[in-house]
């Protein structure tokens, strides 16, 4: 699969479409999803062109990889739903067609503020 330069988070990114934004720096965009499926469902983007987890881990640089790393937890204390003074969240990225992956830029949703429930139905 090729990225597609025209998906809704790429979009996103280059300022054409608005988001009600979390935290931004060099790396990451996190923003809260706009179809929230719990009290609080934020999403983590990196701000490169990688369309899964399998592509970002072959491709970005290791400052793109600890920078999304560090981008989830700096967003989730935010939110105050780090283990760190929250009670916890699920970090979930749907990869491919089999994963559930919709848009095809990677990106981490993180689910907390109550109890998230089994893993897989």
């Amino acid at each position: 699969m090729k990225y597609d330069d025209n998906n809704i988070f790429a979009k996103i990114l280059r300022g054409e479409i608005p988001c009600n934004k979390i935290y931004e720096d060099d790396y990451v965009l996190s923003f809260y999803d706009i179809n929230p499926q719990k009290k609080i469902h934020a999403l983590v983007i990196p701000k490169g062109k990688y369309i899964d987890l399998d592509d970002f881990n072959s491709n970005a640089s290791n400052d793109e990889i600890v920078g999304l790393m560090k981008g989830i937890t700096t967003v989730s204390k935010k939110l105050g739903i780090s283990s760190i003074g929250g009670k916890g969240y699920r970090a979930l990225a749907n990869i491919s067609d089999y994963g559930g992956q919709e848009v095809p830029h990677l990106h981490f949703h993180l689910f907390g503020g109550e109890k998230v429930g089994k893993m897989v139905l």
